[in-house]
């Protein structure tokens, strides 16, 4: 980023991370002149994305005048976000820096469609910007966490198996029209669509842990997911299909039918869903994973057993995926995700793990609680709009 290679979206990130929030370090770092330096900064100032805040100590001996430090603008826009899970959704208005400024949940079923699920998640959208006083011509972006594997390039699922009608299905364009049509949105708003597992991860890792270099989440609810971030951005594979767990085979479910038509996947014995039937096997009524925990919650003796005994079996998967990833913190998150289970992850993941694996791992419960995707989705949007070269187009746009 030396000489007139920096531009105004360099700048942006400069000022955003932390590396330089003054002309004179930005100057500095770049290389640029204080007039180019000068230049680039107003295209930022016009556009609303930055503002000067306290001026600095004078650190020189000889005086002068105090530094100005410059901020990202987080209030002059607003982003979009919802989160759909098997039964239920939750939606929300967030600022730049992640603050909920209205939010919404309630049933929605995911196996019901596309073209009945986001069309209700606009009609939210237009309610919740209205409670939180915000202009529709303030929305930046939109994301969505969806609990299914994702191509980040086209933002559809592939194949997913608690998401029936959704595969291939062009996600980014019907919520885009569904958000126009119900919350006055920009038609050509960018929508970012992402698996929740990974939204979660991702969400967790920059609020509560930002300096571990690699990070893991495992989701457990009505199915089960991992998200793993490594340097600060999701980590996905080829093809959107990394952390895919709950789909290992495990000993323990060699007759177990998984949703996804195969025996002895992990969710088919561990998962709230596979947990809601063995309860209702026992005399105890539970659909999902909302209901197992629930019961969890009440201190059901039959819950708490089987969610312990679903730990073990999803710790034994989680000694390999350790070994493999070797993480600083490993969050585990979700329906499940109490003191039973978390018991049970930990007998078996340090019991079957090398002790190198795990002489450095914190196994914690998630600090958002259900809001982790949500702000996860949020910050996604953020980190894709506001990157350089795209923030570069966007300036361009603007006429700044």
């Amino acid at each position: 980023m030396a000489g007139n290679q920096a531009s105004a979206g360099d700048l942006l990130q400069l000022v955003r991370s932390g590396r330089a929030t003054t002309r004179g370090a930005l100057q500095e770092v770049t290389g640029l002149s204080r007039a180019t330096v000068g230049q680039r900064l107003d295209r930022l100032f016009r556009a609303g994305w930055l503002r000067e805040g306290a001026a600095g100590p004078v650190n020189s001996r000889l005086g002068g005048r105090p530094s100005i430090h410059l901020e990202f603008d987080d209030a002059h826009a607003v982003v979009l976000a919802a989160v759909l899970d098997t039964r239920h959704a939750r939606a929300a208005v967030l600022t730049l820096s992640g603050e909920v400024l209205a939010e919404h949940t309630d049933d929605l079923t995911v196996e019901d469609g596309p073209e009945a699920v986001l069309p209700r998640l606009g009609g939210w959208f237009g309610d919740l910007l209205k409670e939180a006083g915000r202009a529709a011509d303030t929305v930046c972006g939109i994301g969505l966490a969806v609990p299914g594997p994702v191509d980040i390039d086209t933002g559809r699922v592939v194949q997913p198996p608690i998401m029936p009608g959704w595969d291939g299905y062009d996600i980014r364009g019907r919520l885009a029209r569904a958000a126009a049509e119900h919350a006055a949105t920009a038609p050509d708003v960018p929508v970012l669509v992402d698996n929740d597992a990974n939204l979660m991860a991702y969400g967790e890792q920059r609020t509560g842990h930002p300096d571990c270099r690699a990070f893991a989440l495992v989701k457990v609810s009505t199915g089960i997911g991992a998200g793993v971030v490594v340097d600060g951005a999701i980590y996905r594979g080829i093809d959107g299909g990394a952390g895919d767990i709950g789909h290992v085979r495990v000993p323990a479910g060699a007759d177990a039918l998984c949703k996804c038509g195969s025996y002895g996947c992990l969710a088919a014995v561990a998962s709230g869903r596979a947990l809601a039937r063995r309860l209702t096997e026992a005399g105890v009524p539970a659909a999902s994973g909302s209901d197992v925990r629930d019961l969890l919650a009440a201190g059901h003796p039959e819950a708490v057993r089987l969610a312990r005994e679903a730990g073990r079996s999803v710790g034994e998967v989680l000694a390999t995926v350790v070994t493999l990833l070797n993480p600083g913190v490993l969050v585990i998150a979700g329906d499940l995700a109490g003191t039973p289970f978390l018991t049970g992850v930990r007998e078996l993941l340090y019991q079957r793990a090398l002790p190198r694996s795990t002489a450095h791992l914190d196994v914690a419960p998630a600090r958002l609680g259900e809001r982790s995707a949500l702000i996860g989705a949020g910050a996604l949007v953020v980190e894709e709009l506001y990157a350089p070269a795209r923030a570069e187009r966007r300036l361009a746009a603007l006429g700044v």
